[in-house]
């Protein structure tokens, strides 16, 4: 899974009210919240954003409030990935709850500027600035996390797993799960 996009830089500490401000929560349509999404820190965002960007921020990305708009909103903007120096705890379940790849990396984040071009692989953890030619290593995660992403989520990843009766031992008595 890999992601070549242009950078939008972001300092420490956006909150999810940044992200998207609240006065927009009624929906949780991805179309609709990204029409708000980054208004109130950079009003050009909405306007200018391709799909494909990657948003490049720096430490606890995503604190505040525990809302999955915020990753919603990202998503419905087009941002295929997320690189931060660290992300709050909430925002980073939420993430890949609805599929939004996250990419925690400190060096990638302290070299970039708007504009440039980043490509990261999140399967191999490598993160690189194309603009300046430069790569770091992210940490990997896990293929259950991999799984969530590539599925799109918890919803469609929980829903493969139903129809493929991945789950069906759980439905039998307690007493039925031990046997052969």
């Amino acid at each position: 899974m890999r992601w070549t996009g242009r950078a939008w830089t972001y300092g420490d500490h956006v909150d999810t009210d940044a992200i998207i401000p609240a006065r927009y929560l009624a929906t949780s349509d991805p179309i609709e919240l990204a029409k708000h999404c980054m208004e109130d820190i950079d009003p050009s965002f909405a306007a200018n954003v391709r799909c494909g960007d990657i948003v490049v921020a720096g430490e606890n990305f995503g604190c505040g409030s525990s809302r999955e708009h915020a990753p919603l909103a990202l998503q419905g903007a087009g941002i295929a990935c997320v690189i931060a120096v660290s992300f709050a705890r909430i925002f980073y379940r939420n993430a890949f709850n609805v599929g939004l790849p996250i990419v925690a990396c400190r060096e990638a984040v302290a070299a970039s500027e708007s504009g440039h071009v980043f490509e990261v692989d999140i399967e191999t953890g490598l993160v690189m600035n194309r603009t300046l030619g430069l790569s770091y290593e992210a940490e990997t995660y896990p293929p259950f996390i991999l799984g969530l992403i590539k599925a799109g989520g918890l919803t469609p990843f929980t829903k493969r797993r139903l129809a493929a009766g991945v789950f069906d031992a759980l439905r039998q008595p307690a007493g039925e799960r031990t046997r052969s």
